[in-house]
């Protein structure tokens, strides 16, 4: 049996507290079909509208408490962790003992080492919170030192950098863990992002795309395959177009050469291939796959999905 990172994507925990209790449950199936077939499975998850929410609460406290600061988007992300986690841990655990089986299920505060030079603290490009008018815009970002940009013609947002994940701080418990045979989840969100100051980890005001730090976790575990779920079963060059052609394989070459004329939309598929490269080029025979939630266990089997290997 292998060792598999799971990163599940937005479509795998809904937009809202009750979308999101939904959506566990049906994401806990798939992910329980790899367990019973006896998998080591590790998971992590996305958080854009779930730290949103908790973003925007937490600064409404702030403005309803004068004496508040606004919350460091890092703890929101901690907090986005526990609540995502808590839900996934649960549902997962349900789904096992509906099968007559049960094993533990662990979620875990997961902190992520960035670099401070990295180049996208210049240039941050990840919204974040509500939409605002350009004066509530100005207004918002002189009080608090924001960031603001026009969002596609819908108002002004926050703007955050989205920097690559170095390190993953607690990988060696995480590792301790799978070793043991548990079922944990960790870097939701991407990870809480940090820097090093001497030895303090200092929380950072940004986000960590989910799947370039789920394939740094895939790479330390010493995972065989780092799983990429999201809406569609399989990859695609031309896409939409009439030559549209369905991938069921690329090499990490192919996939570079297909990335560098531009067939995989940036913020979308493009840095889901470009991590699925990252770890399918960290050692021979790792594999990544992307597809569906519901085909991840059809796609370990060589059924469906996208296949990127070195």
């Amino acid at each position: 049996m292998s060792r598999i990172v799971i990163a599940l994507g937005g479509n795998a925990l809904g937009n809202s507290l009750p979308e999101q209790m939904a959506a566990v449950k049906i994401t806990s199936r798939a992910i329980v079909d790899l367990i019973e077939e006896g998998h080591d499975v590790v998971i992590s998850h996305g958080n854009g509208p779930q730290v949103g929410m908790i973003n925007q609460a937490m600064l409404e406290y702030s403005r309803i408490e004068p004496t508040q600061k606004p919350t460091p988007l890092s703890v929101c992300v901690a907090m986005s962790q526990a609540y995502i986690g808590y839900d996934l841990q649960n549902a997962i655990r349900e789904e096992m003992l509906n099968r007559g089986f049960e094993k533990p299920v662990v979620s875990m505060v997961t902190q992520v080492r960035v670099d401070p030079e990295d180049p996208a603290f210049a240039n941050p490009t990840k919204p974040i919170g509500r939409f605002m008018d350009k004066e509530a815009a100005d207004e918002f970002a002189e009080k608090n030192g924001y960031i603001m940009k026009e969002d596609a013609g819908r108002g002004y947002r926050r703007v955050v950098a989205s920097p690559k994940p170095i390190e993953i701080v607690e990988i060696s418990a995480i590792r301790k863990l799978v070793d043991n045979g548990e079922i944990v989840i960790a870097c939701g969100g991407g990870g809480i992002p940090v820097t090093l100051i001497g030895n303090h980890l200092k929380g950072a005001p940004a986000v960590i795309d989910k799947d370039f730090a789920s394939a740094v976790m895939a790479r330390d575990l010493d995972a065989d395959y780092l799983i990429i779920l999201t809406a569609v079963e399989k990859v695609a060059i031309n896409f939409k177009k009439e030559n549209e052609q369905w991938l069921d394989h690329m090499t990490v070459e192919e996939a570079k050469k297909y990335a560098g004329e531009g067939q995989f939309a940036p913020g979308s598929m493009l840095p889901k291939v470009q991590a699925a490269c990252d770890f399918a080029a960290s050692k021979p025979g790792r594999k990544a796959l992307i597809t569906l939630l519901e085909k991840a266990k059809d796609g370990i089997n060589g059924r469906t999905g996208t296949t990127i290997t070195l």
